[in-house]
């Protein structure tokens, strides 16, 4: 999937473009726009309130949309785009790049919110 190929690409708030950086929404407008021609809202909190089914942990499909509340509480404030294998994608921070991270991971499964599927996989793999 395309997302995997931007790992490493420095995180910027705001950004949404490689040569620019990305934020956490940013890459996931940019990969859905160039795999899919899909234009998603901006941010997070528009993202998971997109029409499209909410996707159960044990039925994610490459490209689900995934949330979390890293703050605590139910406020999404991070995403990522799922990739298979219990991992995803994601820019997580000022600093940081793009990188590809597991759901395993304590602290994501602390953090999970939902997951929405906003396009079929099959129509991502013809791109």
């Amino acid at each position: 999937m395309r997302a995997i190929g931007l790992v490493g690409t420095p995180y910027r708030w705001g950004g949404n473009t490689p040569d620019s950086g990305f934020d956490c929404s940013g890459l996931i407008g940019y990969v859905y726009q160039g795999a899919a021609g899909i234009t998603l809202p901006r941010s997070t909190r528009d993202m998971i309130n997109l029409r499209g089914p909410d996707i159960d942990r044990s039925q994610l499909q490459t490209g689900d949309l995934v949330f979390f509340a890293t703050s605590g509480g139910s406020n999404v404030s991070h995403a990522g785009i799922y990739v298979g294998e219990g991992r995803f994608v994601h820019a997580p921070a000022t600093g940081g790049t793009v990188k590809l991270d597991s759901l395993d991971k304590p602290y994501w499964q602390k953090a999970w919110l939902n997951a929405k599927r906003v396009i079929t996989p099959s129509n991502l793999a013809r791109q």
